[in-house]
This record gives C-alpha cells, structure tokens and sequence, in this order.
C-alpha cells in the first residue's frame, strides 16, 4: 500500500474516526448525523455539496473518508455488521483496506459507497438507498 494508506486506520480504529469525525462536523453545524438510517440521506446531501461546490477528489479526501467511516458505522450500529480489514484479494478488489462483514457473511465497502457517490453521483449511488438494498444485514426493529 502507498505512503497515504498508512493512516487509514485499521478496522479497529474506523469507530473512533467516525465518531471523532461526527463531533467534528457537527461541532458548529447542527446536522442530523446520528447513525441512523435516515441519516443516510443527509451523507447523499454532504457528497453531492461537495461535488456541486467544486472540490476535487483529494481536496475532499478527508472528508470523503469520514462520510466513510460514518456509513459503515451506521451499518455496524443498525444492521449488525462488523468492521474488518480486508485481505489482500479484498484490498486489490475493493481500492480499501477496510470495511464490514454483515451477519451472512458478506463483506461490503462503504468507503467505496462514498467515493462513488463522490465521483458518479446520482440516485443509483444513493447511500440511503444502498443500505435499503442492502444483502445480508440483521433483520431487528428500527431503532
């Protein structure tokens, strides 16, 4: 991995970088970030705000990571995933070194999710919609 992967941190890491991520941009702004499902809305609303106020992909690196790391950790906190890092196989396949496993067994990048969102746009790279869709997560009652 290159020289800027060494701060990704490891999947032990990714639930304090959201959350120090979370208390940072809501620091001064009140944005409804509270790990639920329906947040996942205001994270689409995030992404196409920095597409159409003209960041670039590595001036928004930062921030595309947090909205990352916040993904996945909605879908640890809501649909009974679990954050993993990657195996190499992984890594080569989905460009990151971490993501989630889900209860089936299957692993998921959310990180990608973002980027995704970040470089294509539109509603087919909805992150809201991405967790509605969502193979393999617990099925338990809204929270």
């Amino acid at each position: 991995m290159g020289e800027k992967d060494q701060r990704v941190p490891r999947a032990d890491g990714m639930r304090p970088h959201a959350t120090a991520f979370v208390a940072h941009v809501t620091a001064r702004n009140r944005l409804p970030l509270d790990y639920s499902v329906a947040s996942l809305r205001v994270v689409d609303f995030l992404i196409d705000g920095l597409r159409k106020g003209g960041a670039d992909r590595e001036r928004a690196r930062g921030t595309l990571f947090g909205l990352g790391a916040y993904v996945g950790e909605v879908l640890v906190r809501r649909a009974g995933a679990v954050w993993v890092d990657f195996d190499a196989g992984q890594r080569a396949y989905f460009g990151q070194r971490v993501g989630v496993r889900m209860p089936d067994g299957r692993v998921w990048n959310p990180l990608g999710k973002v980027d995704n969102r970040f470089g294509i746009g539109g509603p087919e790279e909805s992150l809201q919609t991405f967790y509605l869709m969502l193979h393999g997560r617990a099925r338990r009652a809204a929270a």
